[in-house]
């Protein structure tokens, strides 16, 4: 299905964007939201692409089920809730912190030795509740402890130093560029550096998706496969209570999907057919219609994804409007342009 060789890095410009969403209110379209979006087949084939999905970009936290497959192949053992919290972007929530608190223990390690930035609990609910305590901000309750916390005990166990782990240039980090490249099937473009601290690495939307496919395609108890069905089955320690990525789980069988910061998400089914989704603005409101009409493109029952469609616009407290999906992602619609770009139906400039 994949070819073992790597292609060369995406090329590093301006994506291409087109419309993705569009938010019309009493029949007018009263703004559009630009992006791009790849479907995958289950032969890993472009099914459908809208914009730019070869252009290098940062996929963010999407990216934290690859470097969870990392950590496993270097040796990091963990299962169940606490694999799915090394790939979490995590509300917040006290079995968030109490699961970070769990790895960090196995690993002989403290809160001290976390390298991420100091950050309030993601989740509104949490946050609201801990500003109320007078609680400040902390690394354990960043989004991204769980993951910190893991890389930490992988350092442990491979007796790599821990005061650099997030330098590029360390073992660990090498090791997940390694493993970003092999699943994505290709050289990253550019190492930024992400909100938590860690390291970011440049690929294409089209290598996200594929790399989504190779986790959930892969052979049961490989680490792919360890850390698809630890997120599957512990979504919300992924998460958070409430958040639309964990639903989504929920909601369609078998799939495995990560959200990302500026206006990212991945997904992929078990016989391989994937999506992703980049919304340019980064705007949520745009990411959650999108990534369930791709779905929908791929073949999921859009009965299951009818709790996805976005939110009605309202005026007066009664609906006048809605933010949806742009007419090439229905899947009752026509084809999308084969070179990418999305028509605009008549009678609406986009």
């Amino acid at each position: 299905m994949y070819s073992s060789s790597l292609a060369d890095a995406p090329v590093v410009r301006e994506p291409l964007h087109v419309p993705v969403a569009r938010l019309v209110r009493g029949g007018l379209t009263e703004g559009v939201h630009h992006g791009s979006v790849v479907v995958l087949d289950a032969d890993g084939q472009v099914a459908l692409q809208l914009g730019d999905i070869e252009a290098a970009f940062y996929p963010r936290s999407a990216l934290k089920p690859v470097q969870a497959v990392a950590m496993v192949r270097a040796g990091l053992p963990l299962e169940g809730e606490l694999l799915s919290l090394a790939a979490a972007s995590h509300s917040g929530e006290e079995r968030h912190l109490d699961g970070a608190r769990r790895i960090l223990a196995l690993a002989g390690v403290t809160e001290d030795d976390l390298r991420n930035v100091p950050d309030l609990p993601y989740g509104p609910v949490v946050r609201d509740a801990w500003v109320r305590e007078g609680q400040p901000p902390s690394r354990l309750a960043q989004n991204c402890s769980g993951k910190h916390a893991a890389m930490l005990y992988t350092c442990v166990l491979n007796g790599w130093s821990l005061e650099d782990y997030l330098d590029p240039r360390h073992p660990l980090q090498q090791a997940i560029a390694e493993i970003v490249e092999d699943l994505t099937g290709q050289r990253i473009a550019r190492v930024s550096v992400d909100g938590c601290g860690a390291p970011l690495f440049a690929v294409s939307l089209h290598g996200l998706a594929r790399a989504a496919a190779r986790i959930t395609t892969a052979a049961p108890g490989t680490p792919e496969a360890r850390v698809a069905d630890a997120v599957r089955e512990h979504a919300e320690m992924a998460s958070g209570a409430g958040r639309d990525v964990a639903a989504l789980m929920r909601a369609v069988p078998g799939l495995l999907a990560k959200d990302g910061f500026e206006g990212v998400e991945v997904a992929a089914l078990p016989d391989g057919r994937a999506i992703a989704v980049k919304i340019a603005d980064g705007a949520d409101r745009a990411r959650v219609p999108v990534a369930a009409a791709a779905l929908a493109r791929a073949g999921v029952d859009p009965s299951l994804l009818t709790g996805f469609a976005g939110m009605p616009l309202l005026g007066g407290g009664r609906p006048v409007g809605s933010l949806g999906p742009v007419a090439a992602l229905d899947p009752a619609g026509p084809a999308a342009p084969s070179d990418g770009s999305e028509r605009a139906p008549a009678g609406v400039c986009a």
